[in-house]
């Protein structure tokens, strides 16, 4: 139980989550156990905030599509509602993995153990006749 709690709070600041549990309505979670809030008054300019409560540490990469869209009102209906259809070019979504063992690592990339393939038009230093 306290793993649990411990994981829910640590992606979040006490007083955030606190303000956004008492103004606003629970909406929905994703995949990744992110929680996902709507205010439940409108604001000045007439629309409600979103807010998401990461699962964990705040990773905005782990956000998928479809929750984005809802949280940057470009939908209107929360995915709970009113899924994404998904086009048959669309993959998976994936979270960054800079700094993970995942992490792409190309051909000449300085964390990439394998020795560079040498070219020819490789830089060769000038050294002065002595």
């Amino acid at each position: 139980m306290l793993k649990q709690i411990f994981t829910w709070w640590s992606g979040n600041t006490v007083g955030a989550a606190f303000d956004i549990k008492r103004r606003s309505a629970f909406v929905g979670t994703d995949e990744y156990g992110n929680r996902y809030f709507e205010e439940k008054k409108p604001s000045i300019e007439g629309r409600r905030r979103r807010y998401v409560m990461y699962n964990g540490l705040a990773e905005p990469s782990k956000v998928p599509a479809d929750w984005h869209g809802w949280l940057h009102h470009t939908l209107d209906a929360p995915p709970t509602k009113m899924p994404l259809e998904r086009r048959e070019w669309e993959t998976d979504h994936m979270p960054n993995m800079t700094g993970t063992p995942y992490a792409v690592k190309p051909k000449g990339s300085l964390s990439n153990q394998r020795e560079r393939q040498r070219s020819d038009s490789d830089y060769e230093a000038w050294t002065p006749d002595a």
